[in-house]
């Protein structure tokens, strides 16, 4: 399987950064792509480098598409070719995977219509869907995320997607996941 990621500057470091992280972990191959040449930084300050060009891109050799959340949201929003990559996941039933901010922009697009969803709490808008108060949501091939605090959650939720439950137990085991250790 094969993930393209999109960021530009603004992205949420540690949603792109350690998601990425974790599906590389897991064997999945991750591509990031930036929309400011070969290179982007984040909201805080953290620039990364050697990344992929959007202008090199060709979107049909992906099985899914991860958009991390962060300010960067409104700069992919706008942008008319990472619209058309998002018409293109749709259109052809593949996975989607968004994060915090970003899956407004699915909702913005129309399609988290009659889905269930979560997003930013206070980012969430009448999308027609159904908005769920939890880390994760899953509704078919769409796959999203709350908040930066539910990174760990919605990569384990992409890996068990993806790759199946033992795998998510294997990765689990790797980094001593336990929810409610406390």
């Amino acid at each position: 399987m094969k993930i393209l990621c999109i960021v530009s500057d603004g992205f949420e470091e540690v949603e792109a950064i350690g998601t990425v992280a974790l599906l590389r972990r897991s064997g999945l191959t991750v591509d990031v792509y930036s929309l400011n040449g070969y290179d982007a930084t984040g909201k805080y300050e953290t620039k990364i480098t050697e990344l992929k060009n959007i202008q090199d891109l060709d979107f049909n050799n992906y099985d899914c598409l991860f958009l991390p959340g962060g300010p960067h949201y409104r700069t992919l929003e706008e942008n008319e070719d990472v619209k058309e990559i998002i018409h293109h996941f749709f259109r052809k039933d593949k996975y989607v995977a968004a994060i915090c901010a970003a899956p407004t922009i699915l909702g913005r697009m129309g399609y988290l219509e009659n889905k269930i969803y979560t997003c930013f709490t206070s980012m969430n808008e009448s999308f027609g869907g159904t908005y769920l108060d939890t880390y994760t949501a899953i509704d078919g091939k769409l796959i999203t995320g709350r908040s930066v605090a539910a990174v760990i959650d919605f990569a384990l939720l992409i890996i068990k997607t993806l790759q199946g439950d033992e795998q998510e137990d294997k990765i689990k085991k790797e980094i001593y996941y336990e929810k409610n250790w406390l």
